[in-house]
């Protein structure tokens, strides 16, 4: 059902600076962690529940939910973990025969108390006649899960390609501080060929429809696996361009979260470098490899002298890739204790295509939401999609965690789900948990400029 009223309290500006008039509302509630949402070709929106274990169909009229697929299976526990990304095979409803959703899950190899966990990737046949999805079919299993930063955001890519996020799982950070990063190591040929997918923390997969590695992979190290590019911490957007680039957004430590082009075989950089490697309020504290960690008490603000500390400019490595934009970068001096991190734990990145009917100097635009913001920023590339230009503009802002984003194919719709609970700011930048709409699909429709 439709929930609430409408406003037209949201406003944007287009290139001329002029402001955009959206109405705002409440598509549907109840959701139990809506985690990935996208367009379908039935004219429905498919959002995965981390939480719930469900992928539902919302139907963008009224509200009212269908359930397609509920997984027991998944193994749902701490924050990050449960069922996560979703990816619609662009033939769809078609007719080819290719009536296949990709979700990315997590599950437990063994039983409490002592939770093994690990990811797959998994195929199943939509039936439209009954509105489920059946038939499942594992296509990548065993790649690495903990208790933080899993990622797991997944994609369909021009290229008829998979694309999966897996983070560095909290390593050196947090309460998995004794535990070292893996992001700077790539796998063996012994690990591949015995499909030990341990060093694929950190990581961009690129992955064949049937979780094979594809043969035009790049070559890291000398060897070729799922992996496309590295050194990364925490994504959990990625987007394409109309030419197939790839763009991610990024969580960074306490500056610095990221929008990045990857390039195959590229390396990002974490943990030696949070943003540019500038040496700008980010120093590397290597805390796995301090003597006696289990006695230190982590600290994301002050590290101790007996943890190996390395500046950015001391690290060099030949395929380093900096961000295309950080948000934020922070000069040395910035008081954390006392401001807070800078930044604004990203999610959600789509690519703003546009048309005929869509919103004025929108087109080729980067849209990134944000959980501790409650906003949606809004990046406009260069024409050939490698830079981005100007300052971004900041739309949609309310008292949630934004965890995703689509849009309708008419281009004047924006929908973004939101997170049943956790931290954001209000309209006056104070932190709170009193969210708004938790656990909803928001609609903002497009109606010119008031």
């Amino acid at each position: 059902m439709l929930v609430g009223g409408l406003s037209a309290a949201q406003t944007g500006r287009d290139t001329s600076g002029r402001p955009q008039a959206f109405t705002q509302r409440v598509l549907t509630t109840g959701l139990e962690g809506p985690w990935e949402l996208s367009w379908g070709p039935d004219g429905r929106l498919w959002v995965t529940e981390r939480t719930g274990k469900r992928v539902t169909r919302i139907n963008p009229a009224d509200g009212s939910k269908t359930v397609a697929l509920t997984i027991p299976e998944v193994h749902q526990s701490v924050q990050q973990d449960g069922l996560l990304g979703l990816a619609l095979h662009p033939e769809l409803l078609r007719g080819t025969g290719a009536d296949y959703v990709y979700v990315y899950l997590t599950y437990a190899v063994n039983p409490a108390p002592e939770v093994l966990r690990r990811g797959m990737i998994r195929r199943y046949t939509y039936d439209p006649q009954t509105g489920t999805l059946k038939s499942p079919v594992d296509l990548l299993t065993g790649l690495p899960v903990h208790n933080d930063h899993v990622s797991g955001r997944l994609a369909f890519g021009p290229d008829q390609k998979l694309y999966l996020s897996v983070g560095d799982q909290g390593s050196n950070f947090g309460r998995n501080y004794c535990i070292p990063n893996r992001a700077q190591q790539v796998p063996s040929a012994s690990e591949v060929a015995e499909r030990d997918w341990m060093k694929y923390q950190g990581k961009l997969l690129r992955v064949n429809l049937d979780g094979t590695i594809p043969a035009d992979n790049p070559m890291i190290a000398g060897v070729r696996s799922h992996v496309f590019s590295y050194g990364h911490r925490n994504i959990q957007g990625i987007a394409f361009g109309p030419d197939g680039t790839v763009y991610t957004a990024e969580h960074g430590p306490s500056t610095d979260d990221e929008v990045n082009l990857i390039r195959a075989g590229k390396n990002y950089g974490w943990p030696n470098v949070a943003g540019y490697r500038d040496d700008r309020a980010y120093v590397y504290g290597n805390w796995s490899a301090a003597p006696s960690c289990s006695t230190l008490t982590f600290s994301a603000v002050v590290v101790p002298p007996e943890v190996p500390q390395q500046k950015e400019s001391a690290w060099q490595h030949a395929d380093f890739t900096p961000p295309l934009r950080t948000f934020f970068t922070v000069d040395n001096g910035y008081d954390f204790q006392a401001r807070g991190t800078a930044t604004i734990a990203p999610s959600g990145l789509k690519l703003y295509a546009g048309g005929a009917n869509a919103i004025p100097g929108w087109a080729n635009s980067l849209l990134l939401v944000a959980l501790k913001a409650g906003t949606v920023y809004r990046m406009k590339l260069s024409a050939d999609g490698t830079s981005i230009v100007g300052d971004a503009e900041e739309v949609f802002k309310t008292t949630n965690r934004y965890r995703d984003i689509a849009f309708a194919p008419d281009g004047r719709r924006v929908y973004l789900a939101t997170d049943p609970e956790g931290r954001t700011t209000n309209s006056a930048g104070v932190i709170t948990t009193a969210l708004e709409n938790g656990g909803s699909i928001l609609e903002f429709s497009y109606q010119g400029q008031p």
